[in-house]
């Protein structure tokens, strides 16, 4: 992982743009690409030039901080409060065609995208339980690749992994809001990179929501859509 640091934060404000629908509901429309708001703290998303160039890192490649201080916390908490809804309104309007699109030439496809993003993240809400009943577990990595390339992530509606994330990130939300310093400080080992306190964790995991909502519109906007 890179490991080039400066000094400012890069927080990004999503803006949802709503219209009512035949029965008269409000739903998302479009998702508005996000305003920065710069802060003077140590970047914990760092962006090269090489990888802002990378359709792959479209908002820069992840850099994992050292420290975490609590206005950093509360800043991705409110980032996996957000994604469920800014992940459905990334997608909408998009036709099945169109969902089926890959993201780049040789990529996955937006539906593979949403899937992935829900399987994630439910590994991730169980790592952290983990880390809050166990001393420092080792977890168990999988492999992201396959799991894309199953029937379900392929072929089930994206829907379903929306609805899906909803709950999902109210309960891992409400369980990072209840955290006390010391439980921050607790964590996990990953065999393949290491020791991740659950401060860590929240910003790895903001910078995911991110990256992957990112993907989807930045195909929008290349395609026109």
């Amino acid at each position: 992982m890179p490991s080039r640091i400066t000094t400012s934060i890069i927080i990004p404000l999503i803006t949802i743009v709503t219209t009512l629908n035949s029965a008269g509901s409000a739903r998302p429309t479009r998702l508005v690409l996000p305003r920065q708001l710069l802060r003077k703290h140590v970047i914990f998303y760092g962006m090269s030039t090489q990888s802002a160039a990378d359709p792959r890192y479209p908002i820069g490649d992840f850099v994992r901080p050292t420290a975490v201080d609590a206005m950093h916390r509360r800043a991705s908490i409110a980032t996996l409060a957000a994604l469920p809804e800014n992940l459905r309104a990334a997608v909408d309007g998009l036709t099945e065609a169109q969902i089926d699109t890959p993201y780049r030439e040789g990529g996955w496809t937006v539906r593979q995208l949403v899937h992935h993003v829900a399987d994630s993240h439910m590994n991730a809400y169980i790592r952290t339980r983990l880390a809050l009943t166990e001393d420092w577990p080792t977890i168990k990595p999988y492999n992201e690749g396959l799991w894309a390339e199953l029937p379900d992530a392929r072929t089930l509606p994206v829907e379903v992994s929306l609805e899906l994330l909803d709950p999902l990130h109210r309960r891992w939300v409400a369980l990072f809001e209840s955290l006390n310093e010391e439980e921050w400080q607790r964590g996990y080992n990953h065999p393949e990179s290491g020791r991740y306190s659950l401060a860590q964790v929240a910003a790895l995991y903001d910078w995911h929501s991110r990256h992957h909502a990112a993907h989807i519109t930045a195909l929008r906007k290349s395609k026109g859509w």
